[in-house]
């Protein structure tokens, strides 16, 4: 089929990294998918919630969409008592996707907290908010290993997250809010730089599918992933 972008099947939307877009954040990118925009930010705090077992940190993650993201306006999340069942699942999975990258040993006792908040939106955000952040979360803690707090960087691997789907019967890379929108299947993956699965979301939106058709899907995010952290660690010279 042809896609409304003239993309391949197997090809992901340009993306575009800015480190430092925020002055006063401890970490901060602003990611650029095609026509989503996602800025993250990351911000240090010197302890650790009650739960993290004693020596250890924490990471988790906020999401939320600008009013004006989409392509009608939205409510703004006020407080996490009116955060939107959408917002709440995606940054749950943000936070998840983000620990898989990090020694908590190493971060010592301090939480990093990663802001996700969507300028615009064309589809694949959470996947966008999971890149961006981790190199957010990459820069802070390098940050914190500059300033002498800790004495090691407690980033143990890189990690990548890419959305694909099937539409029209034809399995698709890195889908757009048009093509998402049509979509029979949709997947959203999350993966490290060894090439181990953190996560996996897939929905049958108008029809089941194959455990072949998710192969092929997961296969279509495995290679996109590689080009992402890619871009990750030509921003963050590594």
């Amino acid at each position: 089929m042809t896609r409304i972008d003239g993309r391949k099947e197997y090809e992901p939307r340009p993306v575009k990294m800015t480190a430092g877009f925020v002055d006063f954040a401890e970490g901060s990118v602003l990611i650029e998918c095609g026509r989503t925009k996602v800025l993250c930010c990351a911000s240090v705090e010197d302890r650790a919630p009650s739960h993290v077992p004693e020596g250890s940190g924490w990471v988790t993650a906020e999401y939320s969409m600008l009013p004006r993201a989409n392509r009608e306006r939205s409510r703004r999340d006020v407080s996490k008592l009116k955060l939107s069942p959408r917002s709440a699942e995606i940054q749950r999975l943000i936070g998840r996707s983000l620990r898989a990258a990090v020694d908590m040993a190493a971060l010592g006792e301090r939480t990093i907290t990663i802001d996700c908040d969507v300028i615009q939106g064309d589809g694949g955000t959470r996947t966008a908010s999971v890149t961006g952040g981790f190199a957010a979360l990459a820069i802070a803690c390098r940050k914190l290993v500059e300033d002498g707090v800790i004495e090691k960087n407690p980033i143990k691997n890189y990690v990548a997250a890419i959305s694909a789907g099937i539409v029209e019967d034809t399995p698709l890379l890195d889908l757009c809010y048009e093509e998402d929108s049509r979509a029979m299947v949709d997947l959203n993956c999350v993966m490290n730089d060894r090439g181990e699965l953190i996560e996996i979301q897939g929905t049958g939106e108008g029809r089941g599918f194959t455990v072949e058709e998710q192969r092929t899907l997961v296969n279509l995010c495995q290679d996109g992933i590689r080009q992402l952290i890619e871009k990750q660690k030509e921003l963050l010279g590594g």
